[in-house]
């Protein structure tokens, strides 16, 4: 939740400098084209979200790839940065809301809020996998989910326990 709140918080402020002025200036450098700072503060969100993401908060999990997930991880994101433009294109576009704080519920609040569940899930399954471990290779049994296992003790014939 970290990684992705300080994430979208740089979407955030880059966003709203380069749309609004971010109250620094009276000509905001994009303010007739939303969609391209809105795509600009995110590719700096998703630079912030794979550091943090592989030095912090997976940590643990080894890359699955040999380019430590990158590609994965920038292809997830370019993937799902489509439901956030959408939001905002909507509001923009359908509903003809263009101030500030409409732009900001539906780019980053809601539409940030439906890809940020989406990557979540697709990190986890795709880029930061949960490491194999030696023990789940001896046993692979340790690797199907808990509606898929045996019994935790399972007599032989021989009369050995395994688990």
């Amino acid at each position: 939740m970290v990684t992705g709140g300080l994430s979208t918080l740089v979407s955030f402020l880059v966003f709203n400098f380069l749309a609004h002025g971010l109250y620094l200036t009276g000509d905001p450098w994009l303010e007739s084209q939303p969609i391209a700072a809105f795509v600009i503060a995110n590719v700096c969100g998703m630079l912030v979200s794979y550091r943090l993401s592989r030095h912090w908060a997976f940590r643990h999990r080894p890359p699955v790839h040999p380019d430590g997930g990158r590609t994965a991880f920038f292809a997830i994101n370019l993937i799902t940065m489509p439901l956030a433009i959408a939001c905002l294109w909507l509001s923009r576009h359908v509903l003809g809301l263009t101030d500030p704080l409409s732009d900001n519920l539906a780019g980053n609040v809601v539409g940030q809020l439906i890809g940020q569940a989406a990557r979540f899930y697709l990190f986890r399954k795709y880029v930061f996998r949960q490491p194999v471990t030696r023990s789940d290779l001896e046993h692979p049994v340790a690797l199907l989910g808990p509606a898929h296992r045996l019994p935790e003790a399972v007599s032989d014939p021989a009369g050995d326990e395994r688990g």
